[in-house]
């Protein structure tokens, strides 16, 4: 139904997810990132509450994703559904997968990342996409993407895909990249990696335009010169 991956960039800093799922507009419900603090991926049957509860628990208690995990999980009940990645912003990470969590599920720790699905065709999946992860070269983005397509290569899903998402903060408290796919009928990742492929070179860009508007890149759109 779902699989994941957090990540964290060392170099960086940077901090993200790629998620997709056979239900639509899984970026709605289950991609949680917040500046210097974490990232969560909340999935199987999804509570979306868990994101922001834990990742509140990493910034405010200062307590290591597990013990931020566990507390989340005990504070709202029905763990046993629950399939939950969490990687803090020093890079530490941990997860977990209720004893009810859907089909064939495996979640998986690498260097800087945590990779976790459910309904799968294998656990392969994700045991592909932590190493497409560590092995990828380039931006945070490029190789949280470059998981997903092991994934798919792996098998993917038991069943079709329809909505991907693809979240990451930086420097700043918004999101530098956040770019979804609610429903596609065929290839949501391969859309979505277009969709970075168009946004990655306007990327800066709108940074400026936020940082200093004296800056800004004019499109050539009417009241944007």
């Amino acid at each position: 139904m779902t699989f994941s991956i957090v990540g964290r960039c060392p170099e960086t800093g940077q901090l993200g997810i790629a998620i997709s799922s056979s239900s639509i507009a899984v970026g709605a419900r289950c991609p949680w990132v917040r500046t210097g603090v974490g990232a969560v991926a909340t999935q199987n049957v999804t509570l979306p509450a868990l994101g922001p509860q834990i990742l509140d628990l990493l910034e405010s208690q200062q307590i290591e994703p597990a013990a931020a995990l566990d507390r989340a999980l005990s504070a709202n009940g029905w763990s046993q559904y629950r399939q939950v990645t969490v990687i803090d912003g020093q890079g530490r990470t941990a997860f977990f997968s209720g004893k009810e969590a859907l089909g064939v599920h495996n979640a998986v720790a690498g260097k800087q990342c945590v990779a976790a699905g459910n309904l799968l065709a294998g656990v392969q999946v994700i045991e592909a996409m932590v190493q497409a992860f560590e092995n990828a070269p380039g931006m945070l983005a490029e190789r949280l993407l470059a998981a997903m397509h092991a994934a798919m290569r792996a098998g993917g899903e038991a069943g079709p895909v329809h909505s991907a998402a693809l979240k990451v903060v930086g420097d700043v408290t918004w999101p530098i990249v956040d770019l979804r796919v609610d429903w596609a009928d065929e290839d949501p990742i391969g859309q979505l990696d277009a969709l970075w492929q168009a946004y990655r070179p306007q990327m800066q860009d709108y940074l400026v335009r936020a940082l200093d508007p004296t800056a800004a890149p004019s499109y050539g759109v009417p009241g944007n010169e």
